[in-house]
């Protein structure tokens, strides 16, 4: 019995999860950092919680007797994929990185990319008055300072008790979204911008279409750097993957 790590949190993680878990002779473990507060869990085994920094995954690993790590976490959980690339280097196992591909733009996209939310919010001071910010909760402070703005911020769970958040309105929702009710969102609440993490994937693709059929601009915060390794872009070229390494071992 081959036994698989994979760092999960994404629809791909759930996907690959639940394929992985078909193959004979492959247990497949699912971890999930915890940060929502009813997520969606995949079928199979799944593990809830941070492991505590490179050392504790590496620990982990060698505890669970893991043969294969597969960091299928969002594009903007850079910490847990460097301190997953030092924790496999470590025990000396696999590593593969399932990373869905950036969104592009396209003709009609009014972009204003960034590498940061503190870059992000420096541009909305200057020409913003009533903002979309769809960057989760966790990155509200960077905002909170904008008092003559007002923000529609779209999360899965509301801030905590204490969270220091700019003006507006909180709406609790979880994607896939469709476009119908991305445009109903910008025209009811007036929108004239957006801020937007570079996600990929479908899930929150409309508010993007949406925006450049209104010609609204978007503030793109750009991925963070990842760690050197393996990479592919689909659920199915990570199986192949499995696979490959598996006979090796074998």
């Amino acid at each position: 019995m081959k036994r698989v790590l994979i760092l999960g949190g994404t629809g791909d993680a759930a996907e690959l999860t639940a394929k992985i878990a078909t193959i004979p002779g492959v247990e497949a473990i699912a971890s999930l950092a915890g940060r929502t507060r009813e997520p969606s869990l995949p079928d199979g085994n799944v593990r809830i919680g941070g492991f505590g920094g490179a050392a504790g995954l590496a620990d982990y690993l060698r505890q669970m007797q893991i043969d294969l790590l597969i960091d299928a976490t969002h594009p903007f959980a850079n910490q847990i994929s460097w301190n997953a690339a030092t924790a496999a280097n470590q025990v000396n196992i696999p590593r593969l990185m399932l990373t869905r591909p950036a969104w592009e733009k396209v003709a009609g996209d009014r972009w204003l990319e960034v590498d940061n939310h503190q870059a992000a919010a420096q541009i909305l001071a200057k020409q913003a008055k009533r903002v979309f910010l769809t960057v989760g909760r966790q990155e509200l402070a960077a905002f909170a300072h904008l008092q003559h703005i007002w923000f529609l911020m779209r999360m899965i769970d509301p801030p905590s008790n204490g969270t220091f958040i700019p003006p507006g309105e909180i709406l609790c929702d979880r994607g896939p979204f469709t476009l119908e009710d991305e445009r109903k969102i910008l025209t009811q609440y007036k929108i004239d911008t957006i801020v937007s993490k570079n996600s990929g994937g479908n899930a929150t693709y409309p508010k993007i279409i949406a925006a450049r059929e209104q010609g609204i601009p978007v503030v793109i915060v750009n991925r963070p750097p990842i760690p050197p390794g393996e990479q592919v872009a689909k659920v199915e070229d990570a199986i192949t993957w499995l696979l490959q390494k598996i006979e090796t071992k074998c």
